[in-house]
């Protein structure tokens, strides 16, 4: 089950990119939809990743950053993958599964902000299309985009059969595509709940995907207020030393956490590495129309909605 690592793990500048694309294999098992009455436009194009300057002296900030290669569907997190030992002792990566979510994915934003530092964002599909304009805050604020499926639905689920679990992967990946404005997504993906079977894995190494596991869980979506996080994941990185750390900026006590948690981190000394791909994930033409046809009829205006409807009393 083992797929190539093939990874080139090097320190670059935040704006290291590559016009070249991985191979895509032809969908499978897929009928080709009808065209839409009505086309649904994409939303605007994402604003250009920029990373203000740091006007924060005691800011954690990032330690260093690295281009990832997804040739061969490299895994990452010593949950479940061995092979890729790269972080330096001290070093954690910051990640965030299920948004965007209203309030918990900006507050997090912020507080990743205000400490000058990245994290490797994983959007669940549905939620994309929900809310397209914050997972377009999280691109124009330089941070990783992945996926994390288009329902979080579980791939190991034996109701699903090879070719819906595929759907899943894929269908995530265009959903995100389209609210970042048509930007394609990086190659990295996270399985639901950490569930890999095996043939997705091979799936996704044909594919040209990385893998990301975890090396510290936080176990942030049983937790029961921030200070349980904060004192879950430090207990943990100071435990290993370093490591993928998993966390949702779905839930409200991760938002809650963070700014406390990134100046622990910093006064541990610990340092943030962002991981950046080399080149975009590919996405595949017929999953791109689905996510179009699948998608309500819009009206004149493409908006959003924070631009439309404001609170002026209460």
């Amino acid at each position: 089950m083992r797929i190539g690592a093939g990874v080139i793990v090097a320190a670059v500048s935040l704006l290291a990119s590559s016009a070249a694309w991985s191979q895509v294999p032809p969908a499978k098992g897929v009928t080709a939809p009808q065209a839409a009455a009505a086309p649904i436009p994409a939303p605007p194009p994402a604003p250009v990743s920029t990373r203000p300057p740091c006007n924060n002296p005691n800011a954690l900030g990032i330690g260093r950053t690295v281009e990832i290669d997804t040739t061969g569907g490299p895994g990452f997190g010593f949950e479940h993958f061995k092979e890729l030992d790269f972080l330096r002792d001290k070093e954690v990566v910051l990640t965030f599964d299920d948004g965007p979510w209203p309030v918990n994915t900006p507050a997090v934003l912020k507080t990743l902000a205000e400490e000058c530092t990245t994290g490797i964002f994983f959007p669940i599909g549905k939620h994309a299309t929900y809310y397209p304009e914050i997972l377009r805050q999280v691109m124009a604020a330089g941070h990783s985009i992945g996926s994390h499926t288009w329902s979080h639905a579980a791939l190991v689920n034996k109701k699903l059969n090879e070719q819906q679990r595929k759907d899943e992967i894929e269908k995530g990946f265009s959903a995100v595509k389209w609210a970042l404005g048509g930007k394609a997504p990086a190659p990295f993906f996270r399985f639901p709940a950490l569930q890999h079977p095996p043939e997705m894995v091979t799936y996704l190494g044909d594919r040209n995907v990385g893998i990301f596991s975890c090396d510290l869980d936080s176990f942030d979506f049983k937790a029961s207020k921030a200070q349980t996080i904060i004192d879950t994941v430090m207990r943990k990185v100071e435990k290993n030393g370093k490591g993928i750390i998993l966390m949702h900026d779905f839930q409200k006590h991760t938002a809650e956490a963070l700014p406390e948690l990134l100046k622990k981190l910093k006064a541990g000394g610990y340092k943030v590495v962002a991981m950046r791909a080399k080149t975009p994930v590919q996405t595949i033409a017929q999953y791109d129309e689905d996510i179009v046809k699948d998608l309500k009829l819009p009206t004149v205006s493409s908006r959003p909605v924070s631009s439309v409807v404001q609170t002026i009393s209460e």
